[in-house]
């Protein structure tokens, strides 16, 4: 089931993954370098009223660590609003909140955002009491992704 909620939600957007594999990641490309889509999607979610909770740099840590990879970020923000209905019908929602986005450049060098399809999360913790959050959600990433990817 959770494929096919993917497959679905996947025909509003682009899904892309590495070469064989399934992504199982809502994504939009983004006409923006990384740290320039993600300073985009931060400017997004304070819009919105929400907080951004943190930033991961994953190229950076890489770079500390001796390695290479391609520009890699994610950003983390929340809406009690929505999380917290979550998290009380169960509990283990928690550890997928706050919501993530990630930001990366593929092989190519294309710039993709993406995200966890909310309805996958219902999926994975079996919340079947809180369509209207998941809906509302679902229309937040959404519009997220295309204000950060400047596809709007």
């Amino acid at each position: 089931m959770l494929r096919e909620l993917v497959m679905a939600a996947g025909m509003a957007f682009a899904v892309s993954g590495s070469a064989g594999a399934q992504s199982l990641l809502l994504s939009q490309e983004s006409k923006f370098p990384v740290k320039e889509t993600a300073d985009r999607l931060a400017k997004a979610i304070e819009e919105k009223g929400l907080k951004v909770a943190a930033r991961v740099d994953h190229a950076a840590g890489a770079k500390a660590a001796g390695m290479e990879m391609p520009p890699t970020e994610v950003v983390m923000f929340g809406n009690p609003t929505l999380g917290t209905p979550l998290m009380l019908s169960n509990p283990d929602a928690a550890i997928d909140l706050p919501m993530k986005m990630l930001i990366w450049q593929d092989k190519a060098g294309k710039v993709w955002v993406g995200y966890v399809a909310p309805d996958a999360l219902k999926v994975r913790y079996g919340i079947k009491d809180r369509d209207e959050v998941f809906k509302s959600m679902t229309g937040a990433l959404a519009g997220l992704a295309k204000a950060a990817s400047g596809a709007n």
